[in-house]
């Protein structure tokens, strides 16, 4: 992976935080961490699989969250849609709050990507490539980074999401990633036309593009959430058959 190994970090780690990660919990856990990013602190959450052991790899996803993309809106994201089956099924996840209020999309993007190098760098994440996923502006931030940097990505999910101010030369960056839309079908920003537009694109470019309409679901998609987050897990873990047709 071109620059992986050679990229100087500035991320700037506690010694007790890096010490609470080297000694693990036994069983899955929530914990909160400062790194310095790009000249800016970044706050994000970590969850942490059941039984983890800093010496093992472990896929990862980083969480975008919906509306300001505060610590708030993270902290609703991944217990909506992601911490119990990425402790369950032995998953990192990342979730950063946008720094200084920026959304990830106007200009709180500038952390990445040194963020995931400084997450390789203090755990061991899976071929050192992650999912990259999220809800309304989340979704719209995760295709934003993904195709911004698709080396470091392995699938974007928007639920709902789409690419902002798009170009076929961004979502080209995007056609060897999986990538998976969701929308309600009554979603009241009507976000369909131009979603479903760039699954075919990319589809028609031989890439795993799938677009779905949620019956019966508004902007916030139940049938992803609580017991049906599995659905977003089938996806990330369908990307080691390959995203490309």
């Amino acid at each position: 992976m071109g620059g992986y190994a050679s990229r100087t970090l500035r991320s700037v780690f506690s010694a007790a935080a890096l010490a609470a990660v080297a000694a693990g919990p036994a069983a899955g856990e929530v914990v909160e961490r400062i790194a310095r990013v790009a000249g800016t602190s970044v706050h994000y959450k970590v969850v942490l699989p059941n039984d983890y052991d800093a010496a093992k790899d472990y896929p990862a996803i980083v969480v975008m969250g919906g509306g300001p993309q505060t610590m708030n809106t993270i902290d609703g994201t991944l217990e909506r849609n992601f911490r119990a089956e990425a402790e369950r099924r032995g998953y990192l996840v990342f979730g950063p709050a946008a720094p200084d209020g920026e959304l990830f999309f106007q200009g709180g993007d500038r952390i990445f990507p040194e963020f995931l190098d400084a997450m390789r760098s203090t755990y061991r994440v899976a071929g050192g490539k992650f999912h990259v996923a999220g809800p309304s502006n989340g979704g719209i931030a995760a295709m934003h980074v993904a195709a911004a940097h698709p080396d470091y990505f392995l699938s974007v999910t928007a639920f709902p999401g789409y690419l902002w101010r798009p170009t076929d030369s961004k979502l080209l960056a995007l056609s060897k990633l999986c990538v998976y839309l969701y929308v309600g079908e009554h979603d009241e920003y009507r976000w369909h036309d131009e979603m479903q537009r760039e699954a075919e694109f990319l589809a028609a470019r031989g890439g795993v593009a799938r677009y779905s309409v949620e019956l019966g679901q508004p902007h916030r998609i139940e049938t992803l959430a609580g017991a049906n987050a599995s659905r977003l897990f089938e996806g990330f873990e369908a990307t080691a058959q390959g995203c490309s047709r």
